[in-house]
């Protein structure tokens, strides 16, 4: 009777103890969590919610963006954008834009990573070299390009060399929609090659050897083995180029200024030419506001269409 009783007296005494203990430490990771998070809540909802909130508002008003005059016109501006052939422009302009700078970021990222790959002298240069441009001022390096494109200009004084006729590169829609597309690219070019170099060197050494030894080629290596491997490393790169060419307004705002007759004219600038230079911050908003909600949707189907976030090693 003794022995079955004090067992159970025993569990009865530590049972409650166990669970204080418990529940204290339970309210001290909560309490650290919270001491963690709050700093970046409060950061996020600054910075990024609050902005976002509050532009959301201001697309669906109609202010000159003096005094506190705000009238609320409800979806008025974003009718007007659809009516606009001036969006629809810059929209195609940067759809043509995001696109080619995102191709040619994943070509020229990828084959400036594999030949960093090899085992070169002076590697550490070379990887310098290319990463000069990401460390370079956007408007310094808009304004040298700017510079060797103009009529007399670097490239131009090569075709007369060579006796080709000039390019007013900067003064024709396509020309100078390419200019500012590689100016992006290799604006990027170094970051770019960073992160698939990363990625390359994080694949399996012996997923290659295997290869090797079954006789394939560099060239079917990299077709059938190395670009499968490196599709999460792409879809990041894709995303990033997408971000960067929706967001850009200071390479096109130097190199361009948004021409010839809206040639180059992005929805970033469209945006900064109604809110800052016409003085209509609903519109600029609302502009801004369906430039996000591209932006997310092709990001959406690109992460659908690839199934990115699954490596195919796993």
């Amino acid at each position: 009777m003794v022995a079955t009783t004090a067992p159970t007296v025993g569990r009865s005494v530590q049972e409650p103890v166990r669970r204080s203990v418990r529940d204290r430490y339970s309210r001290r990771e909560v309490l650290t969590a919270v001491g963690f998070l709050v700093p970046a809540l409060v950061i996020l909802g600054t910075f990024v919610i609050y902005p976002i909130v509050s532009g959301g508002f201001l697309s669906l008003t109609s202010w000159n963006g003096f005094g506190t005059a705000q009238q609320f016109v409800g979806l008025d501006n974003y009718a007007r954008m659809l009516a606009d052939h001036e969006f629809w422009n810059s929209l195609l302009v940067t759809v043509l834009y995001a696109g080619g700078v995102s191709v040619l970021s994943v070509a020229s990222g990828l084959a400036i990573a594999l030949l960093l790959d090899a085992p070169l002298r002076g590697l550490a240069v070379y990887r310098g070299i290319y990463f000069l441009p990401v460390v370079t001022s956007s408007v310094a390096a808009a304004i040298v390009w700017r510079y060797m494109l103009d009529s007399s200009g670097v490239l131009n004084r090569l075709l007369t060399a060579i006796g080709l006729p000039t390019v007013d590169w900067l003064n024709q829609r396509w020309t100078a929609l390419a200019a500012l597309t590689l100016l992006t690219v290799w604006k990027n070019l170094g970051f770019n090659a960073i992160l698939y170099l990363t990625a390359l060197q994080a694949l399996p050494v012996s997923l290659t050897e295997a290869a090797q030894l079954d006789g394939a080629t560099l060239w079917q290596r990299i077709r059938w083995m190395t670009i499968p491997l490196l599709r999460p490393m792409t879809f990041f790169v894709v995303v990033q180029a997408l971000i960067t060419a929706f967001q850009s307004f200071d390479l096109v705002y130097v190199l361009t200024g948004g021409g010839p007759t809206g040639g180059t004219e992005v929805l970033g600038m469209l945006m900064y030419r109604y809110a800052f230079k016409l003085g209509q911050f609903g519109y600029g908003a609302a502009i801004a506001f369906a430039s996000l909600a591209l932006m997310l949707g092709v990001t959406l189907v690109q992460w659908r269409a690839t199934g990115s976030g699954e490596s195919d090693l796993a």
